[in-house]
């Protein structure tokens, strides 16, 4: 089952915030409300990690598998994500170093103009 919102160049807080209500209104449509604490943070990194490194995020999608849920979030720079050193002291930066911990898999892929960060989350067996 795949759900996609198009977030015509979102920026700011307001972009993150109208997608982060969708993920928690598309959660609750696949009855998976109960699992949206890493969803829903995993959500906002991917969105406003968009934002800040990539001049806003354009598409946000939920794509449920059998075993995981992929989250997915669209921008337009074409350069891949890095994962710099985690420094738990900074204010700051800890993103993708959250993905990491909670998605049982993240990347990216080129799409048309941009690319798309992706994470895969558990769901627990049906």
């Amino acid at each position: 089952m795949s759900h996609g919102l198009d977030l015509d160049d979102a920026s700011g807080a307001a972009g993150c915030g109208a997608g982060v209500a969708w993920i928690r209104r598309t959660l609750t449509d696949m009855g998976l409300l109960a699992h949206d604490g890493d969803v829903v943070l995993v959500g906002a990194e991917l969105l406003s990690n968009a934002v800040r490194h990539a001049g806003g995020a354009r598409h946000l999608s939920l794509d449920r598998h059998d075993r995981f849920l992929r989250i997915a979030v669209s921008d337009h720079d074409p350069r891949p994500p890095r994962m710099g050193e985690h420094r738990p002291d900074s204010i700051g930066g800890h993103g993708l170093f959250l993905i990491d911990r909670l998605a049982l898999r993240w990347g990216s892929r080129p799409a048309p103009g941009g690319k798309t960060v992706w994470a895969d989350l558990p769901l627990p067996p049906p």
